[in-house]
């Protein structure tokens, strides 16, 4: 038979690959921030809907100047807009515009490998959030924007948001790509509130705090594509590395597990 079946995937031996229908009867949605990423965009969407396993891929163009929104939609992905500047407000408008069981975030500028989305998936039967981690030295590729300063102050941020919320294992504040599940959205979605690029730690300690299963991954880094945004220069790292201790220490002082009692 040139088609078979196994575990859920199609195996189509004339081409020799694996054509998936959804993942294991789940519907994936891949939520990529986008501001001024025309330089690699169109090969992101392509990477990411190139697995075969992504059945809705949308892209959050957040006041971007360039052409990131029409490459983008000749690529394939659903084009939505978000006037509220800001990597958070753009991850909320995309988590709110997705409808897929499996959510996962991630970065249109060349940063993260499309077939890495499969290591995170295999651990999302039994896990409401799955966390990618780029300080796994062996799997930081030459030229990404990773270097001692910025690998240990992730180390040390996450440690530290691990030990005030009694975590699993955590090595990593600020990595983007993540799988988060439906049932888990609908509890934090409303509850989100960082707007700023300090966001993705307040997202884990509301998934804590609301009683999730969570773990990291580790997954291969790669060098960007365009100017970061972010960590791009060690002055922006050091106000984002910053604010996110500041919300850390906001959440346990305020008492924030009654969000969920």
């Amino acid at each position: 038979m040139a088609n078979s079946i196994i575990r859920g995937c199609k195996y189509d031996s004339t081409r020799s690959i694996f054509s998936f229908n959804m993942w294991f009867h789940k519907k994936v949605s891949v939520i990529f921030p986008a501001y001024n990423e025309q330089e690699n965009i169109n090969e992101a969407v392509g990477d990411f809907l190139g697995t075969g396993i992504v059945d809705e891929l949308i892209v959050v163009d957040n006041n971007s100047r360039d052409k990131t929104a029409k490459l983008a939609r000749s690529a394939g992905a659903k084009v939505v807009t978000e006037k509220n500047q800001g990597y958070g407000f753009a991850l909320q408008r995309g988590l709110k515009e997705t409808n897929g069981d499996l959510c996962i975030l991630a970065e249109p500028d060349g940063t993260f490998r499309g077939m890495d989305i499969i290591k995170l998936l295999l651990y999302s039967d039994k896990f409401d959030l799955v966390l990618g981690t780029r300080t796994k030295k062996e799997l930081i590729n030459k030229g990404a924007n990773m270097g001692i300063i910025l690998r240990f102050g992730n180390i040390l941020i996450a440690k530290f948001m691990q030990f005030l919320f009694d975590m699993p294992s955590l090595s990593d504040c600020g990595c983007t790509l993540r799988v988060v599940n439906r049932k888990l959205l609908r509890k934090i979605g409303s509850k989100l509130t960082v707007g700023g690029s300090y966001f993705l730690p307040e997202m884990v300690i509301l998934s804590k705090l609301s009683g999730a299963k969570i773990i990291e991954i580790p997954v291969n880094y790669q060098k960007r594509k365009g100017e970061s945004k972010i960590t791009g220069s060690f002055k922006r790292a050091l106000i984002v590395g910053f604010r996110m201790v500041l919300l850390i220490i906001a959440y346990k002082a305020r008492n924030r597990p009654t969000l969920f009692s």
